[in-house]
């Protein structure tokens, strides 16, 4: 998950995944410097990281963000975050000493 989310383009379609729309590749490539080709292949990235899912309607695939994934991975980071904050106060508590 944290290879998908370290590219700037991915970051920039999640963000517009965010807003809650399900949108197609041609709408997600508007505006933006990269292909629709480039844009398929970072959306493949994502949906192989279960940050987006991809509905067939039709012939056209539709995006959406899946928000769990990353709440997890919050939840999880913030965790590491407690444990690494009481241990640095164990060792500055040890080093005083």
């Amino acid at each position: 998950m944290f290879a998908a989310l370290g590219d700037a383009t991915r970051l920039t379609l999640l963000a517009r995944l965010g807003r809650g729309e399900r949108l197609s590749i041609a709408q997600l490539s508007a505006g933006e410097r990269v292909t629709r080709q480039a844009i398929t292949k970072h959306l493949r990235v994502l949906e192989a990281a279960r940050i987006v899912r991809c509905a067939r309607l039709g012939r056209e695939s539709l995006f959406e963000l899946d928000p769990k994934p990353i709440e997890e991975l919050r939840k999880y980071l913030e965790r590491v975050s407690l444990e690494w904050a009481d241990a640095l106060l164990r060792l500055k508590a040890f080093v005083e000493d």
